[in-house]
């Protein structure tokens, strides 16, 4: 398969559902051959905070769906890259130890650095 060009989602707002979407599109471009990476910015980075759940996992769960913290486990396994801003991380008052496994603290300058001109970049 040609080089695909990547996604990268910028998760700018604390909402579940935004970051569970985020989540599904970057699984589903990974699943298609394409290079993924999220990041989360501000209030966001709270969403990957252990123990991770949001109020939509019950309802995720009853319909067959993975939970949060399930849809995680599989972009890292897809490898779909997470990283968190290292600021917004300051602003909620979190450490690095709290942070799932699978997720980096970076910033928003090196994100953009590494995406390539045909590249796509999506704000949630």
């Amino acid at each position: 398969m040609p080089d695909m060009p990547g996604l990268n989602i910028i998760v700018a707002s604390a909402e579940g559902e935004r970051f569970y979407a985020a989540l599904e599109a970057a699984t589903a471009a990974s699943a298609l051959g394409r290079p993924a990476r999220i990041f989360l910015q501000g209030a966001a980075v709270a969403l990957l905070r252990t123990p991770v759940a949001f109020e939509g996992d019950a309802a995720r769960r009853a319909a067959g769906q993975p939970d949060l913290a399930s849809l995680i486990a599989e972009a890292a396994a897809m490898d779909v890259g997470l990283t968190v801003c290292q600021s917004g991380m300051a602003l909620v008052g979190m450490t690095a130890s709290e942070l799932v496994p699978q997720v980096r603290a970076g910033g928003l300058v090196s994100f953009l650095a590494a995406a390539t001109p045909d590249d796509q970049v999506i704000v949630y």
